[in-house]
């Protein structure tokens, strides 16, 4: 956070500047347009995780994706392979896919508007240091999907995401 200008005031000015920076290093969202990328800094939060904190766990539910904005973080799949995480990178993208295509993760895809249905986690996410973020709580990835429902259908951006996020 150190290195954003002195003169941002607001968490939104702050979560655009971050995300911007965020969106140029990571190709997950370098296609989507302005008005989605203004409604994901809308929606961010900030959050510090402690060194060795769990930040998502394998068999627990996907709630939030997480930008790393400092430090590291290791992602442990269920095979095994193990993923260093830093600035510029994103955990839980995956929700991402759940929200668009439901019934390819989860079976049913009736069941995704019924309380209490959530992603089933695959990996492990730990902290090796501290770690600055932004947040983009499960709710309100949806509610950015629906608001933009017509650009989400959109093939291309779809074989987009499948191809650009290991979890698509």
């Amino acid at each position: 956070m150190e290195n954003l200008p002195e003169d941002l005031k607001t968490c939104k000015e702050i979560s655009a500047a971050t995300s911007s920076n965020l969106s140029r290093k990571s190709g997950f969202l370098c296609r989507w347009i302005e008005p989605i990328l203004d409604a994901i800094c809308e929606r961010l939060r900030q959050k510090t995780y402690i060194k060795e904190g769990t930040t998502l766990y394998e068999g627990g539910f996907v709630t939030k994706m997480v930008f790393i904005v400092r430090g590291k973080m290791e992602s442990t799949g269920e095979d095994g392979n193990v993923v260093t995480l830093s600035e510029g990178d994103v955990c839980g993208e995956e929700l991402l896919t759940w929200c668009l295509e439901p019934s390819s993760l989860n079976g049913d895809a009736r069941t995704r508007g019924k309380p209490g249905y959530k992603l089933v986690c695959k990996t492990t996410v730990k902290c090796l240091s501290n770690v600055e973020a932004f947040v983009l709580r499960a709710a309100d990835l949806e509610e950015i999907t629906t608001l933009f429902a017509g650009f989400f259908r959109n093939h291309r951006v779809q074989m987009a995401i499948r191809h650009e996020s290991p979890f698509g």
